[in-house]
């Protein structure tokens, strides 16, 4: 390999110039559009990247300055993020649900220069934070319409935008080149924080971070350019970039966007991926999705599902599988596994993998019975999103699997997760004392998460350390765990559990509306809204049943002794979610105090 090329291998929009002279014509990415799929090349993706270097670098963007992006995942985001990378800036993701005060915080936060917006609603949020965000010089409009009469001058569209770009890229030559010089130790991207205990913060994270930690992966897993993803999860989030941006750049892989984020079901079934990132929402409304439909099938399918489904826990849990087994599962696929798996649209899938938040062991367990062997592991943002996982045929579900093999880690005396390796980000943006705080002066990153390691190395999370309960009675309690086991209901969409300083465990929940919904019409339970739905005293019912089977799979110590339905839907706006949606336990437990004072009161549950 020449120097030129090695040079090329160490950065992002070096593999992607790398990609483009080895593979020009295969496709690199799809994308959905007016319900036709549209194809780009690898030569058409390093050529529209190149085009939109050129016009940010003519409107004088360079080394250290940020280039923010404001738009659900599409391929303009791709050429946007490594753009910017290519002149030595930085990306910076911001989620499109976020309203324009969060908006304004991470451009006042990360002083960008150029704001690329989706559509009329993101322009919207822009133009209404100018005067508090005065760094964003131009404001780039994929979709403009409904944009014209806003009379900002900094708006421009994307079409214009590209177009300049490419006049400026037929001159330039030495963009390859220029690529081979990047320096891989420089932050190329800032990915900003969930923000559960606070405002979020931009981790720094260098092309280094980010391939150091793809290789690995791909070294234990085996990905090639055969391998097919659909991008759904926002991208500002550092595990959909594993599987949109690192890994398919990594090995070749092919990224495709579905048309919006209400067609990811039926965009699942079409391109039925190979790889598969779902975060344990997801798996959940699949499995509860799958549950609640059952319910309504025949005799017959309820009766075939059932057997073959315990069948298939069987199968798994032995060390090696019975000629029984073996004949069961090849029935069980013709009659039960099969159709199900490419309802969901995994029947293609390889490799199925589940992170970002924790997730209940028994629902592991449901999908391994029906065929799909979803493979959780763990990371952090500042740790290059993924540490650990859980190899294929080396499974032990209730851990997060084992270190990747550049990563070393260690439990603190408190009980805290450490990790160390080349995978540690660069620090966070403006806040050397929380960078300080966070990596030790030996390198170790602190993760903020409680964990035990066995001796085979498998790693278990037991909770974040600000986050763990202590009783009354002096008892630690991880509330990840109990709240995961009250989730495994297809009628819980999210539950709170609180018990600190308490004499026993109760639990805030919400109610799963569609699931639950469907529950009442079926019974003939008129209601008007969510909060008339969670007031019945049939629902009440329901939830307490549900919350009975979850405590047989807790200690009694973890049980959940009373429990209230919150009667809204938690929300972003109300700053009960976070822009992942995760809840933010704080502010969910401040605005519903009365409710859990009265579980403390000696009413009933």
């Amino acid at each position: 390999m020449t120097a030129a090329a090695e040079g090329l291998r160490r950065t992002l929009p070096g593999l992607l110039a790398l990609h483009a002279r080895e593979r020009p014509q295969q496709v690199a990415l799809r994308e959905k559009r007016l319900g036709l799929w549209q194809e780009v090349t690898w030569r058409q993706y390093r050529d529209q990247v190149h085009a939109v270097a050129c016009q940010l670098r003519a409107l004088g963007v360079g080394p250290g300055d940020h280039v923010a992006i404001l738009s659900d995942n599409r391929t303009e985001w791709l050429y946007a993020d490594l753009a910017a990378q290519a002149l030595g800036a930085r990306a910076v993701g911001i989620y499109q649900t976020n309203p324009p005060a969060d908006v304004a915080y991470i451009l006042q936060d990360s002083g960008s220069v150029v704001l690329v917006c989706e559509d009329q609603e993101q322009v919207d949020k822009a133009v209404a934070i100018a005067a508090d965000t005065p760094t964003v010089r131009h404001v780039v409009v994929l979709e403009p319409r409904g944009t014209a009469h806003l009379g900002d001058p900094r708006l421009v569209t994307w079409a214009d935008f590209v177009a300049a770009g490419e006049r400026l890229a037929a001159a330039d030559a030495g963009f390859d080149e220029a690529l081979a010089e990047l320096d891989p130790a420089q932050p190329t991207m800032v990915v900003y924080t969930s923000g559960t205990t606070g405002p979020p913060k931009g981790a720094l994270l260098s092309s280094r971070n980010v391939l150091e930690v793809s290789r690995a992966f791909n070294e234990e897993m085996g990905f090639t350019p055969d391998d097919t993803v659909l991008s759904y999860l926002p991208l500002c989030h550092v595990a959909e970039k594993i599987f949109t941006l690192f890994l398919p750049l990594t090995v070749g892989a092919v990224v495709h966007f579905g048309e919006s984020l209400d067609t990811v079901q039926a965009d699942l079934r079409e391109v039925s991926p190979t790889i598969f990132l779902g975060v344990p929402r997801i798996w959940e409304k699949m499995n509860a999705s799958v549950t609640v439909k059952m319910q309504d099938s025949s005799w017959l399918k309820r009766t075939l599902f059932g057997y073959f489904t315990r069948r298939g826990a069987i199968r798994a849990a032995r060390p090696r599988p019975t000629v029984g087994d073996r004949v069961a599962r090849v029935l069980g696929d013709a009659l039960v596994y099969r159709p199900l798996q490419e309802r969901l649209g995994l029947r293609r899938c390889r490799w199925a993998v589940t992170g970002a938040a924790p997730i209940g062991a028994d629902l592991l367990r449901w999908y391994r019975s029906v065929g799909i062997e979803v493979l959780e592991g763990y990371g952090q943002t500042e740790s290059g999103g993924v540490t650990h996982a859980n190899r294929p045929g080396r499974v032990r579900i209730g851990t997060v699997g084992t270190p990747l093999p550049l990563v070393e880690h260690r439990i603190a005396d408190d009980g805290e997760i450490l990790v160390r390796g080349p995978n540690v980000f660069c620090g966070y943006l403006n806040q050397p004392e929380a960078t300080a705080a966070t990596i030790d002066g030996d390198g170790w990153l602190h993760t903020g998460d409680l964990g035990e390691i066995d001796g085979d190395g498998y790693l278990t999370i037991t909770g974040r350390k600000k986050d763990i309960l202590i009783t009354a009675g002096g008892k630690n309690l991880s509330p990840e765990k109990i709240e995961n086991a009250l989730k495994t209901s297809p009628y819980i969409k999210e539950a709170v559990s609180i018990g600190d300083r308490r004499k026993f465990v109760s639990a805030l929940v919400v109610i799963e509306l569609d699931n639950v919904g469907n529950w009442a019409t079926r019974r003939g339970l008129p209601y008007t809204s969510f909060a008339d739905l969670a007031s019945k005293r049939e629902v009440v019912e329901l939830v307490g049943r549900e919350i009975d089977q979850a405590n047989e799979l807790l200690a009694p110590v973890e049980q959940v002794k009373a429990f209230r339905l919150v009667p809204k839907e938690l929300s972003q706006d109300d700053g009960e979610l976070t822009a992942t949606q995760k809840v933010r336990r704080r502010e969910v437990m401040a605005a519903f105090e009365a409710l859990i004072e009265s579980m403390y009161g000696g009413g009933a549950r």
